[in-house]
C-alpha cells in the first residue's frame, strides 16, 4: 500500500488532481446561480454570443424560406436569395467565434455546445428548408431531407463526445474532422443558388419528378442531401483540418 512521506503525494491514488481551467470553472460557476435574471448573460464569452449570431444567421434563413412559401408570386425569388445568403453568413460567425476564443483564451463547454446547437440550425435545418421551398415537397422527400438533418445532428453530438480524444496539434486544435463537418452543405446551397438564378425551382427542379402520381414520388437531388448526410457521419472517412 502507498505511504506518505512528509505530508508528499505517494502512489496512484495520492496523485495531486489535474489543473482546472479556471474560465469554465467560473463560468459553471455564473450558470449554477439560482438568483439574477441575467446571470446566464453574464456567463456568456464575447466568442459565444459570436456564436448566437450564427444561430441567428441560421433561423433568419429559414424565416425567409417560409416567407417565400406564403407570398404570391412564386417567380420573385428574392426571400429565396435571403434564404441562402445567410447560410454563408453563419458560416463567417461560425469562423470568427473559433478565433475570438483563441484570441481571448476563453474556451467554455457551453460555448461548445451552443457552437453545436448554432451548426445544426445554420447548416442543418435551414438548407432543408431551402430544399423544401425550391420544390422538394413529396413526402419521401421530407423523408430524406429529414434523414440529412438526423445525420447533421448525429455528427455534431458524436463531436461533443469524442473531441477531448481526437489527436490534437501544438495550439491544442484537433488535427482532423471524423466525417464531413456539416457546414460543407454550404456545396449544396451553392447549387441551390444556382438554380435559383436559372429560374430551375418548383416544377423546373433538375431531372424532374420519379413515381409521379404515386406515393412513392421524389425528386432524385434530393440524393444530394443523403449523400453529405451519409459522408457526415462516417466514422473511417478523416478530413485534416485546415
Amino acid at each position: 500500500m502507498a505511504q506518505r512521506r512528509n505530508g508528499a503525494p505517494q502512489g496512484p491514488k495520492d496523485e495531486a488532481p489535474p489543473p482546472k481551467d479556471l474560465t469554465q470553472d467560473k463560468q459553471a460557476r455564473l450558470l449554477s446561480q439560482e438568483a439574477g435574471h441575467f446571470s446566464l448573460v453574464r456567463a456568456l464569452h464575447l466568442a459565444d454570443f459570436i456564436t448566437e449570431l450564427n444561430g441567428f444567421c441560421g433561423i433568419m434563413s429559414v424565416m425567409s424560406s417560409l416567407r417565400y412559401c406564403i407570398q404570391d408570386d412564386p417567380h420573385n425569388y428574392t426571400n429565396l436569395y435571403f434564404a441562402l445568403a445567410f447560410i454563408p453568413l453563419g458560416l463567417f460567425f461560425d469562423f470568427m467565434d473559433g478565433k475570438v476564443a483563441r484570441w481571448r483564451k476563453k474556451a467554455s463547454l457551453m460555448g461548445q455546445e451552443l457552437d453545436s446547437l448554432a451548426d445544426l440550425v445554420s447548416f442543418g435545418v435551414s438548407p432543408a428548408a431551402a430544399a423544401f421551398c425550391l420544390g422538394l415537397r413529396t413526402p419521401v422527400d421530407h423523408l430524406l431531407l429529414s434523414f440529412f438533418v438526423l445525420c447533421g445532428l448525429t455528427r455534431l453530438a458524436r463531436f461533443n463526445v469524442t473531441v477531448a480524444m481526437l489527436p490534437k496539434d501544438a495550439s491544442g486544435k484537433s488535427q482532423y474532422f471524423e466525417g464531413t463537418p456539416i457546414p460543407m452543405s454550404l456545396i449544396l446551397v451553392q447549387v441551390m443558388a444556382y438554380w435559383v438564378y436559372k429560374g430551375w425551382v418548383l416544377e423546373q427542379v433538375p431531372m424532374g419528378l420519379w413515381l409521379e402520381g404515386t406515393v412513392a414520388e421524389f425528386h432524385p437531388v434530393v440524393a444530394m442531401f443523403v449523400l453529405h448526410g451519409c459522408l457526415m457521419v462516417s466514422k473511417s472517412l478523416k478530413i485534416p483540418k485546415p
